[in-house]
């Protein structure tokens, strides 16, 4: 698993329960860009460095992105090495092993793009990305959800209903028609690729979203968090073992609520494991989120974790 604190990302072998993290790199970049496969692990550092570390040899990846404010990547290649960037303001770059990186044009002319905003005022920006092995998604805070169905080629919004706050996407191989959206109104799920949703919030007492994460081989398997509001706080974990068709309170080892939200990124599942990080706080649950336990405490907030995904 990868985690990133202010100034500085760890490695987590998650396979050893009293296992210290370790750190990996150094990191300026203060958003919280990492994500895992079972190839290759990706961290942005800001300066336009990536670290990469594959056959457990760790290479810093300079690039020419220094000037855009990197939100979120996604490995979507590991032999050749391929990687999508989201920034703010939102655009999509596709930076191979070499370094370079090409912005997508064919995102930039997606229609739509001029009803995208912010609440206060500043541009929108792609919040979170996912990869579905059939399908790529990416999550335009504020401006719901584009979808690409030839590797990032091209793009096109989602269609149907759905709250156009997304604050984090997800997708699971194992149903890869299936995505998975945490809003302003909670989730929604959709079975054919974004044409059509469904609102799920059957057992939330609250419903501002902000995280989701999904098994890696169980497309039913669910964790969210929900919250009074981005500013009001009250943020819960929930849980969910039906596909969203019903969510329960996690309360076994876990705080009832906490002060403030429980922020995109920072919820995960390994194939083992269920993951959550509050504040400098990494809990772990041993039985897919049921129970959980405090493993480690970080020297500074935890932004965001990455745990492996893919089959």
């Amino acid at each position: 698993m990868l985690l990133a604190c202010p100034g500085q990302i760890y490695n987590y072998d998650s396979s050893d329960p009293a296992g210290i993290p370790s750190p990996l790199s150094q990191s300026t970049n203060r958003a919280s860009a990492l994500d895992l496969t079972r190839q290759t692990a990706a961290a942005w550092l800001g300066g336009g460095d990536v670290a990469v570390v594959r056959e457990g040899e760790l290479a810093r990846l300079h690039t020419e992105l220094d000037s855009d404010d990197v939100q979120c990547l996604r490995v979507v290649s590991d032999e050749p090495l391929v990687m999508l960037v989201g920034t703010e303001p939102a655009h999509l770059f596709r930076v191979t092993g070499d370094g370079l990186a090409v912005r997508v044009e064919s995102f930039d002319r997606m229609g739509g793009r001029d009803q995208w905003s912010t609440p206060w005022g500043g541009p929108a920006a792609v919040r979170s990305l996912a990869d579905s092995g059939r399908s790529l998604y990416a999550d335009i805070h504020v401006g719901s959800i584009a979808r690409s169905s030839d590797n990032g080629d091209s793009w096109e919004p989602v269609r149907g209903d759905i709250h156009p706050d997304v604050h984090q996407v997800a997708t699971c191989s194992a149903a890869p028609d299936r995505i998975y959206a945490n809003t302003a109104d909670a989730i929604f799920i959709s079975e054919d690729r974004g044409d059509s949703w469904r609102h799920s919030v059957e057992g939330f007492v609250s419903r501002y979203g902000r995280a989701v994460a999904v098994h890696p081989r169980d497309p039913d398997l669910l964790l969210a968090s929900v919250s009074r509001g981005p500013h009001k706080g009250e943020g819960r974990l929930y849980r969910s073992a039906d596909g969203g068709e019903s969510w329960e309170h996690v309360r076994g080892g876990f705080p009832p609520f906490v002060e403030g939200n429980i922020d995109t990124f920072c919820l995960g599942f390994d194939d083992d494991c269920a993951w959550a990080a509050v504040s400098n706080t990494l809990y772990r649950s041993d039985d897919y989120g049921v129970r959980w336990q405090e493993c480690w405490e970080a020297p500074a907030e935890i932004r965001a974790i990455a745990c492996v995904r893919g089959g």
